[in-house]
């Protein structure tokens, strides 16, 4: 019996398309595995499906009933793990778990009835068991919760419920390993209960391992719905890169498969790192075995880092053609409209009266100014002149955007032997120099800073970036400056370590910071910037 069948369902935020035409079925007790590649409206056609968007154009029916939207999911039965929790930050962990549907008791007959703390207090123990989470308290703000404590609540949530339909949207980049597979035991879980599932995820792996059915969008689009038990990976990668050459999927899939693999051998690293502590705590005749142990964790360690790296790289280099498109379209096809539409606007002040003349003149200069800060933001997500000029000219346009925005005055140095590099080499020399800037902005106090880039050897590029502000605090941990949000150095830090090169951060004698990278790079021809 189909449980949810929708249709023509169209989704636009601005110009960018994010749900095209998509028509969805999935029976009762269905398991179907949605795939994408970042970017192809997984994440848009699920919040459509549970009626947190409207779509511009379709129609939905579930359970046979017809559905308008908005709608409230969980009174029809269908229930949702988003990628980014969906707690109530102030409330505590039974608290979210059964929020809009707590356990009541009657009080005083059947005129007053209460919330029954002490029975949603054991429902949600339970819950959390069944994932093996133990939380120090239950009556903990979500606030006060670790990413992966949040995700493993918002699960616990969706379980708690009686439910004909749950959507589970790829929350496993918040998840380690071993609760990546708890979260699967859940699906399952489902599945023999008879409740159907839409499992979005980017593992492949993940899909075939609980999927009834895998369907595969692709840039707004539902391309491919093939059956589990007659697909291979092959044929889904196919679908989700729109190639049937081999030579194209085959990095594909190595990507995918590596990246998965290095994940899972960093998770394992860090459990069993874990139990070897554990061990050491109770026993010190384990230690000739721990040692041994260690070392095969260090080897596995250095093998899930060059993959992880790898990965690393293809993702930034994916990153960078996403901006680059978005740049490219937003050039091409926004800026280009206000353009006109300004014209236009020119062309009705000469008719208009005097007193609404100055209006359209007043609109005229809004539109001058929001397309002034349009191809600032294009230069952000993609320097326009370095595929033709290269990084010493898109240094040097950006660096003087950047002071006039900032009112912090730059000195930039180019070393008269800078010659042209590989594009990538390029790209991140120039986001480095734009992260740390930032940084300036954000954090130093400056009011003047010094940009060079100078070659030490005929392949050694030394880029520095120094300020006159307040310089780091004494004992700076890159790591938790991440944890704290602070990702401006620390992805310096992960640049400069993916091109081989070292990093050095110093505190200046007469104040302010010194960043200095060293890259490695192919000998390139002379010439001079």
């Amino acid at each position: 019996m189909t449980l949810l069948s929708a249709k023509g369902l169209s989704k636009q935020f601005g110009s960018l398309t994010a749900v095209q035409d998509v028509g969805l079925t999935i029976e009762a007790g269905e398991v179907v595995g949605l795939a994408g590649r970042s970017g192809a409206g997984k994440s848009a056609l699920i919040k459509i499906l549970a009626g947190l968007v409207t779509p511009d154009a379709g129609e939905m029916q579930f359970d046979g009933r017809s559905l308008q939207w908005p709608f409230h999911a969980y009174g029809l039965g269908i229930g949702a793990v988003y990628q980014e929790p969906a707690l109530v930050e102030r409330l505590d962990v039974t608290s979210n778990i059964f929020l809009g549907h707590e356990r009541i008791r009657p009080f005083l007959g059947k005129w007053l009835r209460l919330p029954d703390q002490r029975k949603m207090d054991e429902e949600a123990e339970r819950l959390l068991a069944s994932l093996d989470v133990h939380l120090p308290s239950l009556h903990e703000a979500a606030a006060n919760l670790s990413s992966e404590q949040r995700q493993l609540v918002a699960i616990a949530q969706a379980m708690s419920r009686p439910l004909k339909l749950g959507i589970v949207d790829d929350p496993s980049a918040l998840l380690s390993y071993p609760y990546q597979e708890k979260l699967l035991d859940v699906i399952r879980s489902w599945q023999k209960r008879g409740t159907a599932v839409l499992f979005s995820s980017q593992n492949l792996d993940h899909l075939f391992a609980v999927s009834d059915r895998i369907v595969v969008m692709r840039q707004g689009r539902m391309v491919g719905s093939f059956q589990t038990d007659k697909a291979n990976r092959e044929r889904i990668v196919a679908a989700l890169v729109g190639t049937a050459n081999r030579q194209q999927r085959t990095p594909v899939i190595w990507a995918l498969d590596s990246y998965y693999r290095a994940r899972k051998q960093a998770e394992t690293l860090r459990h069993n790192q874990m139990l070897l502590q554990r061990d050491l705590a109770a026993s010190d005749s384990l230690n000739r075995q721990l040692v041994t142990q260690l070392a095969d964790q260090v080897k596995a360690l250095d093998s899930a880092n060059l993959a992880l790296q790898d990965a690393q790289r293809r993702l930034l280099t994916e990153r960078e053609e996403e901006r680059k498109h978005l740049a490219r379209e937003l050039h091409d096809q926004m800026i280009q409209d206000l353009l006109s539409l300004n014209y236009e606007l020119e062309e009705v002040a000469g008719k208009a009266p005097e007193a609404l003349a100055a209006d359209v003149a007043e609109v005229r200069q809004n539109i001058r100014t929001l397309v002034t800060d349009l191809r600032r933001i294009c230069g952000n997500l993609r320097p326009p002149t370095i595929d033709s000029l290269g990084l010493g000219a898109a240094l040097q346009s950006f660096i003087h955007d950047w002071s006039s925005r900032t009112g912090i005055e730059v000195t930039l140095k180019v070393d008269k032997r800078y010659g042209r590099l590989p594009e990538t080499l390029e790209l991140s020399i120039f986001r480095i120099v734009q992260e740390g800037l930032n940084n300036i902005w954000k954090h130093a106090n400056a009011s003047s800073a010094t940009v060079s880039l100078e070659h030490t050897s005929p392949r050694m590029l030394l880029v520095s970036i120094a300020d006159n502000g307040i310089g780091l605090q004494e004992g700076t941990d890159l790591a938790a400056l991440g944890q704290d949000g602070h990702f401006g150095l620390l992805g310096i830090s992960e640049r400069v370590a993916l091109m081989g090169g070292r990093l050095h951060f110093q505190n200046q004698n007469g104040g302010g910071l010194l960043i200095q990278a060293e890259i490695p790079h192919p000998r390139a021809a002379e010439k001079a910037f």
